[in-house]
């Protein structure tokens, strides 16, 4: 004779509902690697100039440190899967592509207002114009593959 365990169902499983749908499937995968790649580029750049070289452009590293959480968030509402974290990843990644747009241009009209470069300058040509075409990826890739699974 078996015994079987009762079912443990617990308050975060029935929030979750019935099935989670996974948003790193196929290409978000990618997408999740991508982003994780960049957060550890951008979180450890930061760190180091932030520890080293504050005084010499605090708003570059700064600048650097905030697009190495957005990377973080991003990943992590991948990860998570779900609807809320579809929402929020399209969210975050709508700021993430406004924010290269604008540190980008800022950069270029105004260099001296950056005397050392931040993940987002130049439009990101210091990481391979990765940070700007990355959110737009991501957005195409997140309200695509929502259009797909939707009922």
């Amino acid at each position: 004779m078996t015994v079987t365990e009762p079912d443990k169902n617990t308050d975060a499983d029935a929030e979750a509902g019935p099935a989670r749908q996974k948003l790193i499937g196929g290409p978000g995968i990618l997408l999740v690697w991508l982003y994780g790649v960049m957060v550890v580029g951008a979180v450890s750049r930061s760190a180091v100039q932030i520890s080293t070289d504050f005084d010499k452009a605090p708003l570059a590293y700064t600048l650097s440190a905030i697009a190495g959480v957005v990377y973080g968030f991003i990943t992590y509402s991948l990860v998570r899967g779900g609807d809320t974290a579809r929402r929020a990843a399209l969210v975050c990644c709508a700021a993430e592509l406004v924010g290269v747009l604008a540190v980008g241009a800022w950069t270029l009209a105004e260099p001296s207002a950056f005397p050392d470069a931040t993940v987002w300058s130049d439009f990101g040509m210091g990481y391979l114009f990765i940070p700007v075409i990355l959110p737009v990826t991501a957005i195409f890739w997140l309200r695509k593959s929502r259009r797909a699974t939707a009922p």
